[in-house]
């Protein structure tokens, strides 16, 4: 008889779950012409309300590093990201170019952050 290769004979299944766990806050504010140095708005923490008409108290919520986004929208339109910027802290918003927002302009932040969690079951047949 010749050599022959034995294998083993496996079959496995493999089921993952995943839950994404999205946290949204929303940020509202109107344009305060003291806010705005020549081009530059800067807005404290305490100048916006959340979605419930409150007042912020403390900082803004901020991205998790590689789990989250801020959009901005300034009169309903989504801004580009590299014309503003969070402070690391959540204390301000600072926004470039703004000298054209008109005094009143509704200005929005969403912030989104994200705690996905897994879980798989391997069923392993041989």
């Amino acid at each position: 008889m010749a050599t022959q290769l034995f294998k083993l004979a496996i079959d496995a299944t493999t089921t993952t779950d995943v839950v994404i766990n999205p946290d949204i806050e929303n940020y509202f504010y109107l344009l305060d012409a003291v806010d705005r140095t020549d081009d530059v708005l800067t807005i404290p923490a305490n100048k916006f309300t959340d979605d419930t008409g409150n007042v912020m108290t403390g900082n803004l919520t901020t991205v998790a590093t590689a789990n989250g986004y801020y959009l901005l929208f300034i009169n309903g339109v989504l801004q580009q990201s590299s014309l503003y910027t969070v402070s690391g802290d959540g204390s301000q918003v600072t926004v470039n170019d703004a000298e054209t927002i008109p005094v009143g302009a509704p200005i929005t932040l969403i912030v989104t952050n994200f705690a996905p969690t897994s879980d798989s079951d391997t069923t392993v047949t041989t």
